[in-house]
């Protein structure tokens, strides 16, 4: 009797655990707090969709930031509600999903940087085709039409190759069977920007296509995006790095906090089984 009630009282006891709080707590508010972030992500997706007319949203749905947006926050979601839920409630099957599903993000993430870097010449292909998609859905989406406004402004560009690729928009085509106003046109945000000017003129990419390119260069840019993306790329890899880097170490940290806290956990169960079997002899 002596003997239980020292093993009892000492650091293997009935009370005593090998899980961490400092580990199971961080696991669970890191989790919880992109878990909150997913929820704004879909609430707000799925407010921008509906918002749009149905016939719109289904022509333009693979290019479509709003669906983008939504996909991203239900993956974030259920990989964080995993980590949370599989933390709190000391869940190895659901810590062991958390942590798979983000190590294989984490590798996607890594595969299609080394990718994107070892095939440059398929990536500005593919950056190309969605590019075009998005050129000749650019009146069905409002959402797609502010993000290539945006980038036209802010890489001093028009089109994808040239401005002339607005042409296979069907209201900017240049076709004299087009019965668009805006044929032949390119949208504003190619135009150049005057900083004296008080009131954007929508008007001033209009019949820009029908000229050449020294004359519509004294009114809009005729370069490429393409091009001017590739550029910027070039020139910011140490900015890209520091980005990827900020979005690997969370996930690193997720992934080793979890594998901690599921080896802590297996060691308690352990642990368990060794009590009831030692309590279940006579001599213990």
């Amino acid at each position: 009797m002596a003997r239980r009630g020292a093993v009892g009282a000492g650091p293997h006891g009935a009370d005593f655990s090998l899980v961490s709080p400092a580990v199971k707590y961080v696991l669970f508010f890191f989790n919880t707090l992109f878990w909150v972030i997913s929820m704004v992500m879909v609430a707000v997706g799925v407010y921008a969709r509906l918002l749009k007319h149905a016939e719109a949203a289904m022509a333009c749905l693979a290019v479509d930031p709003a669906v983008l947006l939504v996909v991203v926050g239900v993956l974030t979601f259920l990989i964080t509600f995993c980590g949370c839920v599989g933390s709190l409630r000391e869940n190895i099957r659901l810590l062991q999903t958390f942590s798979v599903c983000l190590t294989i993000v984490f590798l996607l993430q890594l595969a299609a940087g080394v990718l994107g870097f070892v095939f440059s010449d398929k990536a500005r292909g593919k950056v190309s085709e969605i590019i075009n998609g998005a050129i000749v859905h650019y009146r069905d989406d409002l959402d797609l039409q502010n993000l290539i406004d945006f980038g036209q402004k802010e890489f001093s560009c028009c089109g994808g190759v040239s401005y002339k690729d607005w042409s296979q928009n069907m209201y900017f085509n240049c076709t004299t069977a087009n019965p668009s106003r805006e044929r032949c046109s390119v949208p504003f945000s190619c135009c150049l920007q005057d900083a004296d000017e008080a009131v954007v003129n929508t008007m001033c990419g209009q019949g820009m296509q029908a000229m050449g390119y020294l004359e519509a260069g004294a009114f809009i840019h005729t370069n490429g995006c393409i091009d001017k993306l590739v550029n910027w790329l070039h020139s910011n890899l140490f900015l890209l790095g520091g980005i990827a880097l900020g979005l690997a170490v969370p996930q690193l940290v997720g992934i080793l906090l979890a594998q901690i806290l599921i080896n802590q956990i297996r060691d308690q169960i352990k642990l368990q089984l060794y009590n009831q079997q030692h309590r279940a002899d006579p001599w213990y």
